[in-house]
């Protein structure tokens, strides 16, 4: 091979690196949640159900139907709060994160869409709220179909499981069945309700 020849092919290769290098770096993304809002808990989207809404829906229990979000995992009341706003921030919030709204809040399953609402946070962002009660994912769940948070106490108060009805559940339960298809919303609440602040 000639000099001429083996400085094309080096020179090509280079930049088929760096093309290769850019395509893969341009793929992924970081992103942080504005005004310091509370992560989102592995396994569970912000969205929790695609293409910019908030699905909350319903799965079955030892205790009777309970809410989940629209992949699956569990959501919670805290009996601290009052209604229409939440007392749980800072140390309490990164356990127990609160379910925010992203875009259109929707009801599936025995969920109703009446009662589906939102608080405003003190950082500006708004909460999913169910019958006035501000509702939280817990960190120690492992994904769709646990409740390791079914009745804690961190932080002071109880920690329940939340009935269709709006009650808290405060039957021992420790895993549920999310329904199969259950992710596209049944029925869409018109316009979502604020209650309070926080």
């Amino acid at each position: 091979m000639s000099p001429a020849a083996k400085l094309a092919t080096g020179v090509g290769g280079a930049a088929a690196v760096a093309v290769l290098a850019a395509a893969c770096s341009s793929g992924s993304s970081t992103s942080s949640s504005p005004g310091g809002a509370a992560a989102t808990p592995a396994g569970a989207s912000s969205s929790a159900g695609g293409s910019g809404s908030t699905v909350i829906k319903t799965a079955s229990s030892s205790a009777g139907t309970i809410l989940t979000d629209g992949s699956g995992r569990a959501v919670y009341l805290w009996t601290k709060d009052g209604s229409g706003m939440s007392a749980c921030s800072g140390a309490c919030a990164g356990a127990w994160p609160p379910l925010m709204a992203s875009g259109t809040v929707t009801a599936s399953g025995s969920a109703k869409a009446s009662d589906l609402g939102s608080i405003t946070r003190s950082d500006g962002s708004k909460q999913v709220t169910y019958d006035g009660h501000a509702l939280y994912y817990y960190v120690g769940d492992s994904g769709s179909g646990t409740a390791s948070g079914q009745g804690s106490t961190q932080f002071g108060a109880k920690w329940w499981l939340v009935s269709p009805r709006g009650s808290d559940v405060t039957a021992s339960v420790s895993s549920f069945t999310t329904s199969a298809g259950g992710s596209s919303p049944a029925t869409q609440a018109p316009t979502m309700k604020t209650v309070g602040g926080y």
